[in-house]
């Protein structure tokens, strides 16, 4: 009976060790979060080798060898003007999206 106990106890133990992660999975991973002001066209877009995906309210990509401001400028050129910029958790300021933006079609 104790062994059947300790059993369920480390699977009870195992199951919430994997919570988190599987909680984690379900949010859109990305160094890069790009929310256009327009709805895109498209769910997908490519800038310069760097994948971008649609997810619910922004594009996301992975990080690029380049500098953030030319990550935010070369999206702007395919979605168009932002009304946000994130890198590395770190949303841009007013003034840093505005240069951002001018770089818009």
């Amino acid at each position: 009976m104790t062994r059947a106990l300790s059993i369920a106890a480390a699977l009870a133990g195992s199951v919430m060790l994997f919570a988190p992660a599987a909680g984690s999975a379900q949010a859109p991973a990305g160094y890069y979060a790009a929310t256009p002001v327009a709805q895109p066209t498209k769910t997908t877009v490519i800038t310069n080798n760097l994948l971008w995906k649609w997810h619910d309210t922004a594009f996301t990509a992975n990080k690029a060898p380049a500098r953030d401001a030319i990550v935010c400028q070369m999206i702007v050129q395919h979605a168009g003007a932002l009304a946000s910029f994130t890198a590395g958790g770190q949303a841009f300021d007013a003034d840093a999206l505005a240069k951002c933006n001018a770089r818009a079609k």
